[in-house]
């Protein structure tokens, strides 16, 4: 386009004027805001698109108070689900000109200070943060006080009102009981998952509840452990040492429960025919598993997305306070958990 092109001098006044809008809903759609309802998107988009607008991010970008650095800080970037948990923050981030910065604090309290640290030094306009096991609940009391925009993902500190996104663990462990005794199973272990855990801890109350709601024992088997594979495998041997050892299981999250099925399996045991077993979180290798896992589908990028934001929209608008988003789980049922028991058809009959 030659430099003395009309278009270049096309200003956010004249596409408001255009579409029939304020000039700060053009700069909200500009920057990639989800406040922005659809219909009034496209009718500004429709705008530049017929004035041949051209978006100058770099200058917008000097203009901003604050930098176009981003950090999202992981405490396992091994674990698939928090891989693509990360995908779905960049993602969000890039689409509205940040440019994100990645850390890994592999559950290390002492890590994660340091990289807190870098950030904030490197000027940082916000933080997605999934806390390492261990962090303390006033760790991020100085990057609250600083104004520094936080939006905790998956891990909630105790006592603090940061915002926090993750999945119902509540309603998904209620869910996968509700599954298991429907099959006809009556003894049921949760497996997996830190004792410590926050997570846990929510995942576990759900479980409970719905043994409740089905007469059954709210203080069934549990057995805490690393939310791997090797801890899934831990795990079963000590809820099947128990006298009276469960049938099923609802594991912490999808790693736990490939080790599940991996241990029953050295056992002679078939998953989903000898003992059924549901995961948590619905990781792309669950449906390509043998057998294809039944777990709690979480929408695990949209939530990456909906955490990036949250910060994105507290960066914009200088308030360091949000809402929390919980988001929506089903159950996805494959092959691990099986068909029902012989004695619930016999009933059935």
């Amino acid at each position: 386009m030659p430099a003395d092109d009309p278009r270049d001098r096309v200003t956010i006044v004249e596409i408001a004027a255009a579409a029939g809008v304020s000039k700060s809903t053009v700069s909200l759609v500009l920057k990639g805001s989800e406040s922005v309802r659809p219909s009034t998107r496209d009718r500004v988009n429709a705008a530049i698109h017929d004035l041949g607008y051209v978006y100058n991010r770099g200058a917008a970008n000097l203009r901003r108070a604050h930098s176009n650095m981003v950090g999202m800080i992981i405490h396992n970037l091994i674990n698939p689900f928090c891989a693509e948990l990360a995908v779905g923050i960049e993602r969000s981030f890039q689409a509205a000109g940040y440019v994100p910065f990645i850390a890994n604090t592999a559950e290390s309290p002492v890590r994660q200070a340091e990289v807190i640290k870098l950030m904030r030094e490197q000027g940082v306009a916000g933080l997605i943060i999934s806390a390492a096991r261990g962090t303390p609940d006033d760790a991020f009391d100085g990057l609250v006080a600083a104004g520094v925009p936080v939006v905790l993902a998956m891990r909630r500190l105790k006592g603090r009102r940061i915002p926090m996104v993750g999945p119902d663990n509540r309603l998904g462990t209620r869910l996968a009981v509700e599954r298991l005794v429907e099959l006809g199973h009556r003894r049921i272990a949760f497996l997996g998952g830190y004792a410590d855990s926050v997570v846990r801890a929510e995942r576990l109350e759900g479980f409970r509840a719905a043994l409740a709601d089905a007469g059954l024992d709210p203080a069934a088997v549990t057995a805490a452990g690393a939310p791997t594979r090797d801890g899934g495998a831990q795990a079963l041997e000590t809820a099947l040492a128990q006298r009276q050892p469960p049938t099923a299981a609802v594991c912490f999250n999808d790693l736990v429960a490939f080790g599940v099925c991996l241990g029953l399996r050295r056992r002679g045991v078939e998953p989903g025919r000898g003992f059924a077993v549901i995961g948590f979180d619905d990781v792309q290798e669950a449906v390509h598993a043998d057998p294809p896992l039944t777990t709690i589908a979480v929408d695990v990028m949209g939530l990456g997305e909906r955490a990036a934001q949250s910060v994105l929209r507290m960066i914009e608008t200088g308030r360091n306070t949000t809402e929390d988003h919980i988001g929506a789980v089903h159950l996805a049922v494959r092959e691990s958990c099986g068909s029902p028991l012989p004695e619930l058809t016999e009933r059935r009959a």
